[in-house]
């Protein structure tokens, strides 16, 4: 009869406890986690940028809200200006050849452009990749720079680096309309745009820019930096001397 009412009273010194000490509802919370609306979102977001969930095809449709908040209500802007004050404070201290030949490599969509618009009538990636969609869009020419990378654009050239610029897109369908628009949105002075070819057609974007890279190394660049949102942007060979990955919770490119 007495053990009973001592696991009553213990139970009973447990809520109590619990309710005083903010830990209420501590072993429910952490079975109900991945229904958990932003916690869930937050978790989600950090594992697509350490690069953990890979070939995600969708944004989970209960993160919408969560992305959509993240990408225009000030978050998105502050994380890339901080990865910005990291790269401007590495390229101080690159001592650079003085040849012409010290480079730096951008990507171009979400790097350099936003696509968020377009993202935005695609529920910000909840909806799947509609490669006729975003085609009609890109030709359209309208993609706002990212403010913080425009700056960064800037200082790079000033500091004497050759910045090249590696894009997905390809050239016969994409080439003019680019380059107008990364002119519009004042990207002037870059070293070259490269794009795809005929002969790229097929390649995943690793082998892809990977190529493209090493091709560079072998015209005598030396890459100090290279930047993408994606983690095929930074991945495979000649990656360059060090790399810098920008947020994109919106899509994933393999």
């Amino acid at each position: 009869m007495m053990q009973p009412i001592k696991e009553v009273l213990l139970f009973l010194l447990l809520a109590i406890f619990s309710k005083a000490t903010g830990t209420k509802g501590y072993l429910y919370s952490r079975c109900s986690m991945p229904g958990d609306g932003a916690s869930y979102c937050l978790s989600w977001r950090l594992a697509v940028e350490a690069n953990n969930v890979r070939a995600w095809r969708t944004v989970p449709t209960q993160c919408l809200r969560y992305v959509e908040s993240y990408m225009i209500g000030g978050q998105y802007d502050r994380d890339v200006e901080l990865v910005v004050e990291q790269i401007l404070s590495y390229v101080n201290e690159v001592a650079l050849s003085g040849d012409g030949m010290d480079a730096w490599i951008l990507d171009v969509d979400d790097t350099c452009i936003s696509n968020v618009y377009y993202y935005k009538g695609k529920r910000y990636g909840c909806d799947p990749y509609d490669p006729a969609g975003f085609r009609a869009w890109a030709l359209k020419g309208g993609c706002p720079a990212i403010p913080g990378v425009l700056v960064l654009f800037n200082k790079l050239i000033d500091s004497g680096l050759k910045v090249i610029l590696v894009t997905g897109r390809d050239e016969e369908t994409f080439g003019q309309v680019t380059r107008d628009n990364l002119h519009n949105q004042g990207f002037v002075g870059y070293e070259r745009l490269i794009m795809r070819t005929a002969a790229d057609k097929g390649k995943n974007a690793v082998t892809y820019k990977s190529q493209i890279r090493k091709q560079l190394m072998e015209e005598g660049y030396k890459i100090w930096g290279n930047i993408g949102d994606q983690w095929s942007d930074l991945q495979g060979e000649c990656t360059g001397n060090r790399t810098f990955k920008l947020p994109n919770p919106m899509y994933f490119v393999p």
